[in-house]
């Protein structure tokens, strides 16, 4: 008798568990960022990005544009609008006092550890009513090897950039496509 009536309320505390647990999923919101559903695709498609002032700025914008149009070309119908500055700056990685990417800093004749530390600051915009949708500041760092040679040492930097630029941009057209996807 007292088996029976824990076996009924376990079947009810089942039922009601059952039922609790499928209206907490129905709930869920998560959806693919970049689905069909969403018109994330299109709508990344109507972004436009403002004009760079300087080479690092530059290299982020490129990879944005190609991130966003995939090689279409500029938007005709522009309902977004992203204005980037970014900073970059190189140094040593190396456990020392001098931090500075002179070549007098030690008689080793290898490379020596480096980094490329990039922060993109950026502004969506609506342009129709001018409301800023989101404002940001992400930071990417590419670890490289700066040899000894001064050439090989700027080329290094220059690589490092390019590796960050590409990764700083990947991160804000995610945001980007995250912000306009609401």
């Amino acid at each position: 008798m007292l088996s029976d009536a824990y076996s009924r309320w376990g079947r009810v505390a089942a039922a009601i568990s059952v039922v609790m647990f499928a209206g907490l999923l129905a709930g869920c919101q998560v959806r693919p960022l970049y689905g069909e559903a969403s018109g994330t695709r299109e709508k990344l498609l109507t972004v436009n990005f403002a004009p760079a002032t300087d080479r690092i700025t530059q290299e982020v914008r490129n990879h944005l544009i190609f991130l966003a149009y995939g090689g279409a070309g500029a938007p005709t119908n522009k309902e977004y609008e992203v204005k980037i500055t970014v900073r970059s700056s190189a140094t040593s990685t190396e456990v020392t006092d001098d931090t500075s990417l002179s070549l007098a800093k030690n008689n080793y004749d290898g490379p020596f550890p480096g980094r490329v530390s990039m922060t993109g600051n950026y502004v969506l915009t609506r342009i129709s009513d001018g409301q800023v949708l989101r404002s940001a500041r992400r930071t990417v760092t590419a670890m490289l090897d700066l040899p000894q040679q001064e050439f090989a040492k700027i080329r290094a930097i220059r690589d490092g950039e390019n590796r960050a630029a590409r990764e700083l941009a990947e991160i804000i057209q995610t945001d980007i496509a995250a912000t306009i996807s609401r």
